[in-house]
């Protein structure tokens, strides 16, 4: 389905609505089933213009400490230095290189990602998912984006071995992000 585009031809800015996106992931346990949990506070902005979706520039922040499992033990365990280390490390930033039109509605998006301190290019398969104006005359745009990556090359190496072999967390996490952005005058 293709989304027209059309109707802003001029760069804009479009913040982030954080009570409308959401970053999550997901990371196998004991290697047989999958844990899931999101970040809830997540801000910045996206530049781009309505005719031309590669000339888009995204920068955003994630609350490392909004991380949430659904189960307060494991949270906690992973804002300490084990995991995330939130104290030394509250932020999880992105900041794009560049975009790439694929088809269709369909982006790659590529950029710097930065966990625990360390930084390493990913690329965002993302969709855009269009535009709509709301009920009080703000125009607002949809993405979701996917990717994934090895937590051990951005220093999240805590782990434990397993009786039965194999460890207790993967070392593989998927990424869904789920974005709606609003047009700022």
């Amino acid at each position: 389905m293709a989304i027209d585009l059309t109707e802003s031809t001029k760069l804009a800015t479009w913040n982030i609505d954080p009570a409308h996106s959401t970053a999550e992931f997901s990371v196998k346990h004991m290697m047989i089933s999958t844990v899931k949990g999101r970040f809830g506070v997540i801000s910045g902005a996206l530049q781009f213009d309505g005719a031309d979706l590669t000339t888009a520039s995204v920068e955003a922040t994630v609350d490392v400490n909004s991380i949430t499992t659904d189960q307060a033990q494991r949270d906690a365990h992973l804002r300490s230095p084990d995991f995330f280390h939130v104290e030394e490390h509250p932020s999880i930033t992105f900041r794009s290189t560049g975009v790439e039109h694929v088809e269709e509605d369909a982006y790659r998006v590529r950029g710097d990602l930065t966990i625990h301190g360390v930084t390493r290019q990913v690329i965002l398969e993302t969709t855009y998912e269009g535009q709509i104006t709301d009920p009080y005359g703000n125009r607002r745009a949809g993405f979701a984006a996917e990717t994934s990556l090895s937590r051990k090359d951005y220093g999240l190496t805590y782990n434990s071995v397993l009786e039965a072999g194999g460890v207790a967390v993967g070392d593989k996490i998927k990424i869904a992000i789920h974005l709606e952005v609003i047009r700022q005058a």
